[in-house]
């Protein structure tokens, strides 16, 4: 017997419904329901506290490939929200930007943070600046996504971290801003490597 059709018996037998069930395990009703409908296994803390709660063995429960295959996904789940914490960090640390004086001003051969340029046309400078806030704004929502552990809005908010650094790049290059394009184009390989 598989561990999703176990897990659902013992529920029944003690005649109780998955919402019951998962007060008692401290874990969401939909994530009862998807283990009882074999789309997903429990963590191994979580199915300590099944074991517990029905006084059965974690042996009774699972089978060794099954427990495996938990530890599997237990293991990429854990990679997957380090790696959207570590994009998020670093789609908010693009922030930077705005602060560092790192843009050529023109013809002047100085250079300035983003809202010291005087030389380069204010439209250009708003540009920059509403394409760093977006990424900001992301990796925000990055940060927020990893502390409510919703593993799809990380991956969703990765790519578009991703997407955003591209276009940075692409501007920062155009407009010929190579301190900045450099800094970008750093922060997109780093997510890249992190996303394999």
């Amino acid at each position: 017997m598989e561990f999703n059709e176990k897990l659902q018996e013992l529920r029944k037998e003690k005649g109780m419904t998955q919402e019951e069930l998962a007060k008692e395990l401290f874990v969401s009703r939909t994530a009862i329901s998807k283990w009882e409908s074999g789309r997903g296994y429990p963590s191994i803390d979580s199915l300590k506290e099944i074991s517990r709660y029905f006084s059965v063995s974690i042996d009774e429960l699972i089978c060794s490939d099954e427990i495996i295959t938990a530890a599997e996904n237990e293991k990429q789940e854990t990679i997957g929200k380090y790696t959207a914490l570590i994009c998020g960090l670093l789609d908010i640390l693009t922030s930077l930007i705005l602060f560092l004086p790192i843009f050529g001003n023109g013809e002047k051969p100085n250079s300035a943070p983003i809202f010291g340029l005087s030389e380069i046309s204010r439209w250009i400078v708003t540009v920059y600046a509403a394409v760093i806030g977006i990424t900001v704004l992301n990796g925000i929502f990055a940060l927020i996504a990893t502390r409510l552990d919703k593993p799809v809005w990380n991956k969703r908010l990765l790519i578009a971290g991703i997407v955003l650094s591209v276009i940075s790049v692409i501007i920062f290059i155009i407009t010929r801003q190579p301190y900045a394009g450099i800094m970008c184009f750093t922060i997109l390989v780093i997510k890249v490597f992190l996303r394999k």
